[in-house]
């Protein structure tokens, strides 16, 4: 006889008691979000002032930057603390912890969702070198967010002579999931969403720790009805079902069978969407330049998106094989709020097990963000104008790939440059300094990468550093830009000229 029953959002939610450690699956824009829970559970704190002083954990980042996705949890009192790896979705959970309204831990995306998988195996935490010299290091903050954070959740440890983080664990009473499917017997296929993320492993936490397991799916079918295959969560292992027959693949998008892999549709000319903004132009078009034909190749979220518009104006994607950390491998990359997911994908893993990939050392090059960067070859993209934004799955990506190429403005806040002649021109310089003596939080270890024999890029419009042994070195500059003019009056260090050769010509067409 299956356990598993089928209910109302309100009824399943009416299950979740004050205190609850709730984790969540999802990723941006509404994908894999079981949302229709979410929005139930608002309603019952805004109604009855209960459940409160919630635990929240979740991975990677969503929302919609305003109501849905982890917004819907973010009122006062109704969450005591969060541990995540992504804020940036959601302003409101990002003020609960810049007002010291909750406790905040933020980790690695990957460490979040191996972490999970060992709490519902019942092993004694993670042991992981991920984090190792970044602001999760208790030597550092320990991935403590504000001041009324105190509890050590992370602690170092010494292992055949090399540096590892445990990550503790802790139990989880209730995992809010979704799927596509259910079957009457409770099992759950995810087949038509455009990632799995961590569902399995949120499902295996909550489950083994003697908690509920609330999934939402689209559609109920018979017993047989779903492939083997497709099945992602057993039965046994989920509590409640509520069917929302409205569920989106993302907000306010209906299912696209070609992003969640069941079809391979023809795509048509491969549009070379080249970024409009001149600096995200030509960082796009230099990044390109460090791309490998048959290398394994990683891509984040922001500046390095643009890099899609280049291969495809270049025509070389069938030579690429190119990666997201939500588990794609290849096809046509979407960008912007839908970054994540791919039209025609080869394959699509569960997040989880490509963190595996990437943090045994499985990336050649991969090209990342670039909030801040220091002297020492340290980037910050976690912590910006005072606000929490979290690395998702950068640590692990960035720690671990052979080559890390940094896209990013040179300076931000009123920057804006124009191309005369041929030759870049700083028109007016901005007002904020993105290569400071020592950045606000170390996202990626600059000391870490030399002792890993790591090759480090870091790209911008008018120049492009290296990380050398004793710091940044510039090895490239763009037409027209003097340092004297250009560069050294807007850092807050000197870096060391070792120019080998102008930005190539095309960057700047």
């Amino acid at each position: 006889m299956a356990k598993t029953q089928f209910s109302s959002a309100a009824d399943a939610v009416a299950l979740i008691k004050d205190g609850d450690t709730i984790a969540i699956s999802g990723n941006g824009a509404g994908m894999i979000s079981a949302e229709a829970i979410l929005e139930a559970l608002e309603a019952r704190f805004l109604e009855t002032g209960h459940p409160r002083d919630l635990t929240l954990v979740h991975s990677l980042g969503l929302g919609d930057r305003d109501q849905l996705g982890t917004n819907r949890l973010a009122h006062e009192g109704m969450l005591k603390r969060i541990i995540a790896a992504h804020f940036t979705w959601s302003p409101k959970m990002q003020a609960l912890v810049r007002e010291e309204k909750i406790e905040a831990y933020c980790f690695p995306g990957g460490v979040v969702q191996h972490l999970l998988r060992e709490i519902g195996a019942g092993r004694p935490g993670l042991f992981t070198h991920s984090g190792v010299g970044t602001f999760v290091d208790p030597r550092q903050q320990g991935g403590k967010c504000n001041s009324r954070t105190t509890e050590d959740l992370v602690e170092l440890m010494e292992v055949d002579g090399k540096e590892i983080l445990r990550y503790k664990p802790f139990k989880i009473d209730v995992a809010i999931i979704r799927g596509t499917y259910a079957d009457t017997k409770g099992n759950i296929s995810p087949e038509e969403e455009a990632i799995d993320m961590d569902v399995h492993s949120m499902a295996l936490a909550a489950h083994n720790s003697g908690g509920l397991v609330l999934t939402q799916v689209r559609q109920v079918v018979e017993p047989g009805a779903l492939h083997s295959r497709h099945v992602r969560i057993p039965g046994i292992m989920v509590d409640h079902v509520v069917v929302e027959p409205t569920q989106k693949q993302f907000y306010k998008l209906d299912y696209d069978l070609s992003v969640s892999g069941a079809k391979r549709v023809s795509l048509g000319a491969v549009k070379a969407d080249i970024p409009s903004k001149l600096p995200r132009r030509i960082i796009a078009r230099r990044a390109a330049m460090e791309l490998q034909e048959g290398a394994s190749l990683n891509f984040g979220f922001g500046i390095p998106g643009g890099i899609f518009g280049v291969v495809a104006e270049m025509g070389i994607g069938d030579k690429l094989w190119m990666s997201l950390e939500q588990g794609i491998h290849n096809g046509r990359m979407l960008d912007d709020t839908l970054f994540g997911a791919a039209a025609n994908a080869d394959a699509i893993l569960p997040s989880i097990e490509q963190f595996d990939y990437y943090s045994g050392g499985g990336i050649d090059v991969t090209f990342l963000g670039m909030g801040e960067a220091d002297q020492h070859g340290n980037v910050n993209v976690s912590h910006l104008g005072g606000n929490l934004i979290g690395p998702g799955g950068f640590i692990e990506i960035a720690q671990n790939a052979k080559k890390v190429v940094f896209c990013g403005t040179f300076d931000a806040g009123g920057s804006d440059v124009a191309m005369e002649d041929g030759k870049l021109k700083v028109v007016a310089p901005g007002k904020v300094h993105k290569f400071t003596e020592q950045v606000a939080a170390i996202t990626f270890s600059g000391d870490f990468a030399r002792k890993s024999g790591q090759e480090v890029l870091y790209i911008t419009e008018r120049a492009v550093f290296r990380l050398a042994e004793d710091g940044l070195e510039i090895i490239e500059l763009a037409p027209g830009i003097d340092p004297e003019r250009d560069i050294f009056p807007h850092m807050d260090f000197m870096p060391k000229l070792n120019i080998q050769r102008d930005m190539p010509e095309h960057c700047f067409l």
